[in-house]
């Protein structure tokens, strides 16, 4: 069955028109749906920089980190590739837990991590974050660059209007330029409320403090 279904994705992907282009991005949506609707952790989507080696201080966070929440009970979603998602991956593999990637084809990007046990294969971003957001009851972003900074964006904004869900900061020390920038520039402005910062958005250091920030919200 799965086969199949890639095969006619394979199909899909190879019509250039805008209109059958539909169904490719459905056939993508349908596959992400079939394939983590049956997940039965509450998970916790991690984010963080491709570029983080396995000797660096994230990596060994972000292993620590996904390990300490497949322990408390969670499953683990990442993009699936290396770096951080593959720390996290790894950590929630060996930790015996539920280890999510969801794979974006770009020209130059590696293939899916070996920590990974439930894959999704995308080419479409945004079809690929919605599933980030609909099947993970948190967010973590690691330190990171602009990937990051993306989904963080797209996360703040959902909790805005109304899609409630913690988002973490991991590395207060990463982080604070962007609190202070949010803070006297952004809030400052008057374009967003000061209000909405400290609702949303909460800074660990450690992973214990995520998992007693999650068991209170």
């Amino acid at each position: 069955m799965a086969e199949n279904r890639h095969n006619a994705i394979d199909e899909l992907s190879s019509l250039t028109t805008e209109s059958w282009r539909i169904f490719r991005i459905m056939a993508e949506m349908v596959e992400g749906f079939d394939t983590l609707n049956g997940i039965n952790a509450k998970c916790v989507s991690i984010f963080g920089s491709a570029r983080a080696t396995p000797d660096s201080q994230p990596y060994k966070d972000a292993e620590k980190l996904a390990a300490s929440l497949v322990d408390a009970g969670f499953g683990i979603i990442t993009g699936g590739g290396p770096g951080i998602m593959e720390a996290a991956n790894k950590g929630a593999s060996e930790a015996g837990g539920v280890s999510i990637g969801l794979h974006i084809h770009l020209p130059h990007e590696q293939s899916c991590n070996q920590y990974v046990k439930i894959s999704c294969a995308f080419r479409y971003f945004f079809v690929r974050k919605l599933m980030f957001v609909k099947y993970a009851m948190a967010y973590v972003a690691m330190p990171g660059g602009m990937g990051t900074i993306d989904e963080l964006s797209e996360a703040f904004v959902l909790a805005q209007t109304g899609r409630h869900f913690p988002i973490v900061l991991y590395n207060s020390g990463y982080w604070s330029g962007l609190m202070q920038w949010l803070r006297t520039s952004m809030a400052g402005g008057g374009f967003i409320h000061e209000g909405e910062i400290d609702r949303f958005i909460t800074l660990c250091d450690k992973p214990e403090d995520v998992l007693n920030h999650l068991s209170i919200v």
